[in-house]
């Protein structure tokens, strides 16, 4: 039997199709390479369609003997949602839409799904549980949220069980330094600081130093990208077994602010990085951190990459290599 991965070319997915290939798992990966990149995987069974064209998925489907589904596939710029709402909702929302309905029609009743934390909102609570209300500010976070809902219906109504894994900061890159973070335009902190002792800008810019927290700027709940590829294989595993539909946050658990990444990333590439303070960014959280205990309690999730020195030490090992990213 076969796992599908949706947008396995993309920077979570390609760390998670590294992860799954290594444990012997038959992949096949379907991607429109919209901002994914071929470059990233090395999967025989590769398909560049969009998983709105339900008669190609369909296709995919047929064509091999699938048992579960893991799905990356989606538009995830916060601040781009804002501005193309409508884009955000037909590649997210109809998407999923058009996915549970092959998964569907061809019985294939298992999918573990790329969620986030900006499902919550501006949290009541710190660290942020998993029953915490959900009031997105954002049009990405509600169609994350909007997905997480089809799913329950689906579920409800065709036995379609699902784990929706909302993870916190993703960052780092794979320990070899061969597949890393590339996006375009690049709006994460880590790879943006990395821009500075690569060259490609001045100084690196925080948004706001009187934030109620220890040192004024924001901060924010990093986890490594290989940790998120092996708790997508334990919720794949927890399905396997047949257990109920759930949702699970994945976080470190410990906050580190954007000056204290800013210093790290000083003491990891020996780079005197400058840093200029600007205005705040509006609906810029203070602190953002999860609580993962159920993760670790019901999945036996338990981050092997928790320090943020390792986590930098990994992204600078890509840039490094990749100064370009994948169009060296």
């Amino acid at each position: 039997m076969s796992i599908l991965i949706t947008g396995g070319a993309g920077y979570i997915g390609s760390h998670t199709t590294r992860y799954f290939s290594d444990k012997n798992e038959d992949i096949i990966l379907v991607d429109n390479l919209q901002t994914g990149y071929k470059k990233a995987i090395e999967i025989e069974n590769f398909y560049e369609i969009d998983i709105r064209n339900k008669k190609e998925l369909d296709k995919v489907f047929k064509s091999h003997k699938i048992n579960a589904v893991i799905h990356f596939a989606a538009n995830s710029l916060v601040g781009e949602s804002m501005e193309k709402p409508y884009e955000y909702y037909h590649n997210n929302v109809f998407g999923m839409m058009c996915l549970l309905d092959v998964m569907r029609e061809n019985n294939v009743n298992k999918i573990v799904f790329s969620s986030t934390a900006a499902t919550y909102g501006e949290p009541k609570n710190i660290p942020i549980l998993e029953d915490d209300d959900t009031n997105p500010t954002n049009t990405y976070g509600e169609t994350k949220l909007a997905m997480e809902r089809m799913m329950k219906w689906f579920d409800q109504a065709y036995g379609i069980k699902y784990v929706s894994l909302r993870y916190f900061n993703a960052a780092g890159a794979h320990g070899g330094g061969m597949i890393g973070e590339a996006h375009r335009p690049e709006t994460h902190l880590i790879p943006l600081i990395l821009q500075v002792p690569l060259g490609k800008r001045n100084k690196i810019y925080m948004f706001g130093d009187d934030y109620p927290t220890k040192d004024g700027t924001c901060v924010r709940d990093y986890i490594h990208v290989m940790d998120l590829a092996e708790a997508h294989y334990l919720a794949w595993e927890y399905l396997r077994k047949g257990e109920s539909s759930d949702i699970f946050n994945l976080g470190n658990g410990n906050g580190y602010s954007v000056k204290e990444v800013i210093e790290m990333t000083r003491k990891v590439t020996g780079y005197d990085i400058c840093a200029e303070v600007k205005e705040r960014r509006t609906g810029d959280p203070a602190i953002l951190i999860a609580s993962s205990e159920k993760a670790k309690r019901i999945l036996g999730w338990k981050p092997k990459y928790d320090s943020l020195e390792k986590i930098i030490i990994d992204a600078w090992k890509w840039h490094r290599n990749y100064p370009k990213g994948y169009d060296e």
